[in-house]
């Protein structure tokens, strides 16, 4: 049995600091016993005189005569093929009225990234059934691509849609989701529950769901936890998961919290100067192990604090991971949905899972066609507006038009519309029919006498 030690000096936030009492090691677990019962705590900093104590449940009911207990242990997940299809808290407890997960094994939830020299290139496509995603910015298994959204804006269903969705084209190999709520509200975990008991995908996926009104230090290690689960699935059970995070402002917003309480110098907009490498430590944990089957691909969603896009959360995630996804507010207010932006979003490893062999030998070069014309026509609609329509030439007025279509036929779709990539290049190509065969200066003709609806025999 280890000493109980009643040390605590200061209580700030949902911290404590406790005097230096016996060696004490980085995200060790504390029990802080209160007249109400234990609390779970983790070393966040030691130095040689204090400790820092991060309290998961808060520090409410806590007073300076509360004994501290070190366990000399870390946070471990307990681990089996059984937690798919289970609903659990931020910090890892069952939330769905089951039993407690009974563990194959027991994994430290503070992992590292996979070592350069061990990862394999990302080059086989998974499908979202997202037209905007699949055909012009495509997710390949084992990249990191977040979607940079704002308040008000439908991300979360883009997220469910995805999660509902997702397969390895053409094989059957075992695929599985797993989805980290961080900070949201009540309305909108019961929202996501629905989703995913209605569509039937709770049956392949492992929910980590952290409420607003739960302690902001559980937020920090929700996505640890989860990252802890996707290791054990996609390397001990060789599946390939999908793991999806919303929304990463919120556990942004969770790491000031903690900097401010510790009294640290702050960084950008009073985030912590640290908050790139931490992040840097949930992201570089995706990808794919040399002579390991699984893969873990990562879907982060944050939204922009005021649209602002330079804002330290998505320029920081920017630099880390391999593109991004914008949600732009400007087609919500049309009405259309999803309302990604192909023009600013980008895959930066599209070419890696696209082509003849992953999809069709026609998509890169139908996806070029049409993002040009498409980027073309949204430039013309500002001339047009000044101008007017009418004074614009026949082929400013075919892409304009072009524009237009793109919009309702090829970015508006059904939030349960599954689309095949098959089909999505199928829309693309009806798009481009409409254009004169001179105009299609992206597509070589063998792809067209291959692909084009006029020469295509049903």
């Amino acid at each position: 049995m280890t000493k109980e030690y009643k040390t605590i000096i200061e209580i700030s936030g949902p911290l404590i600091f406790v005097e230096k009492t016996e060696p004490v090691g980085f995200g060790e677990l504390v029990e802080i016993r209160t007249g109400e019962g234990l609390k779970r705590g983790q070393v966040l900093d030691t130095s040689d005189e204090v400790v820092v104590v991060q309290v998961f449940e808060g520090t409410g009911g806590l007073s300076k005569a509360s004994a501290v207990r070190f366990t000399g242990d870390v946070i471990k997940m307990p681990l089996s093929p059984d937690i798919i299809g289970r609903v659990l808290s931020g910090s890892g407890r069952p939330r769905d009225g089951g039993p407690p997960i009974v563990p194959d094994v027991e994994r430290e939830i503070i992992g590292a990234a996979i070592n350069p020299a061990s990862r394999e290139k990302p080059r086989a496509f998974i499908q979202t059934g997202i037209s905007t995603i699949d055909g012009t910015n495509t997710l390949v298994r084992g990249q990191k691509l977040p979607i940079f959204s704002g308040a008000g804006l439908p991300h979360n269903d883009v997220a469910l849609q995805i999660a509902r969705q997702a397969k390895a084209l053409g094989e059957a190999e075992s695929f599985a989701v797993i989805f980290c709520a961080m900070g949201i509200t009540n309305e909108e975990a019961q929202h996501f529950m629905a989703d995913f008991e209605r569509t039937g995908a709770l049956e392949r996926a492992v929910v980590f769901l952290n409420l607003a009104d739960d302690p902001a230090v559980e937020r920090l290690l929700t996505p640890k936890l989860g990252l802890t689960t996707a290791e054990y699935l996609a390397f001990d059970l060789d599946m390939h998961v999908l793991i999806i995070y919303t929304d990463m402002t919120n556990y942004c917003e969770s790491l000031r919290q903690m900097g401010a309480a510790r009294e640290e110098v702050p960084g950008r907009r009073g985030y912590p100067g640290y908050m790139y490498t931490d992040l840097a430590t949930n992201y570089e944990r995706a990808g794919i192990i040399k002579g390991k089957n699984g893969s873990i691909t990562q879907f982060p969603i944050l939204t922009m604090p005021g649209d602002d896009i330079t804002h330290p959360i998505p320029d920081l995630s920017g630099y880390i991971t391999e593109g991004q996804l914008i949600v732009s507010r400007e087609l919500h207010r049309k009405g259309i949905y999803p309302p990604i932006d192909i023009r600013p979003s980008l895959s930066r490893l599209m070419n890696s899972g696209i082509g003849k062999g992953h999809t069709r030998e026609d998509h890169r070069a139908v996806s070029d066609q049409l993002y040009a014309y498409y980027a073309e026509g949204c430039d013309l609609r500002g001339l047009a507006a000044i101008v007017g329509k009418e004074a614009l030439s026949e082929r400013d007025k075919l892409i304009l038009d072009f524009a237009d279509r793109f919009e309702r036929e090829f970015i508006n779709q059904g939030r349960d519309e599954d689309r095949s990539i098959f089909e999505t290049l199928d829309i693309g190509w009806k798009l481009l029919s409409g254009l004169p065969e001179t105009m299609l200066t992206r597509i070589d003709d063998h792809l067209i006498k291959a692909y084009h609806p006029k020469y295509r025999k049903e």
